[in-house]
């Protein structure tokens, strides 16, 4: 099994010391992260690293038994989820998923074109990891994204900012975690919420692509360009009539971003 993860784990030494490691990492308390991948060796093999963290982990090898694992186990904190499946590929369950959770999903394709990051990331997912890949690449980013799901709001009982921000109609609650247009709820993920509230705290303000990545983040920008204007869009999409000619967000060509200051 080794010689079939060689061309994306670094070395033997690495698996055997993350295999060692679960038995010495507590599981009490730890988030639960649902793996879904038809591959079952490679599902497996992450779930030595992410077991190796102290993470529960659950398994599905299509789209359709990772709807079913998401109704039965409410407290899965994230997705780790292959493109290319059969009965419903990954694209078409992160779909489903989001008319119901804001989890964190990070998407794995072996397709590489910044054409597919953009489709994974417009159906909402928040990462896009291509094949091959270090594995310790992919515990960085779920660790990142699971401080970042807390930080804003996106699970029960964690911290909550203080704070109400508005800009017209629309208004940003850093307290309950909620945006308001118009006196109605508007359904956020958790790294949408991040980048209003961040914004609409500095209404008038433009920021420059980098420093929103920064910002929501909580990381360096390397290359943000194609992951902010995804988000910018889908939040768009929710909060302005015509999101073709913005009344809120606004782009400030050649700088950045900014919502508007009423």
């Amino acid at each position: 099994m080794q010689r079939r993860f060689s061309w994306w784990i670094t070395g033997e030494q690495d698996t055997q010391q993350a295999t060692r490691m679960i038995n010495m990492t507590g599981t009490n308390n730890a988030e639960t992260i649902l793996i879904v991948d038809d591959d079952r060796e490679i599902a497996a093999a992450i779930e030595i690293y992410l077991a190796g963290e102290g993470y529960r982990v659950l398994i599905a090898h299509n789209g359709m038994d990772a709807l079913d694992i998401l109704s039965r186990k409410p407290d899965v904190s994230l997705i780790i989820m292959d493109v290319m499946m059969p009965l419903m590929d990954g694209m078409r369950a992160t779909m489903k998923i989001r008319e119901e959770r804001n989890i964190p999903i990070i998407m794995l394709s072996a397709k590489s074109e910044d054409y597919d990051k953009v489709a994974g990331l417009s159906i909402g997912a928040d990462d896009y990891v291509t094949k091959p890949f270090n594995p310790l690449e992919l515990i960085a980013r779920v660790k990142s994204h699971l401080r970042r799901y807390k930080s804003l709001g996106g699970m029960s009982g964690m911290m909550q900012g203080e704070g109400v921000y508005s800009a017209g109609g629309l208004v940003v609650d850093d307290g309950n975690k909620t945006v308001l247009l118009d006196g109605d709820v508007v359904n956020v993920t958790p790294i949408e919420f991040g980048i209003l509230c961040f914004l609409t705290q500095n209404a008038g303000r433009v920021f420059s692509i980098g420093q929103i990545y920064e910002a929501v983040w909580r990381e360096p920008a390397y290359s943000p360009e194609n992951t902010v204007a995804v988000h910018i869009r889908r939040i768009r999409e929710k909060i302005e009539i015509d999101p073709g000619n913005p009344r809120y967000l606004k782009v400030v060509w050649g700088i950045g971003y900014k919502i508007e200051k009423f």
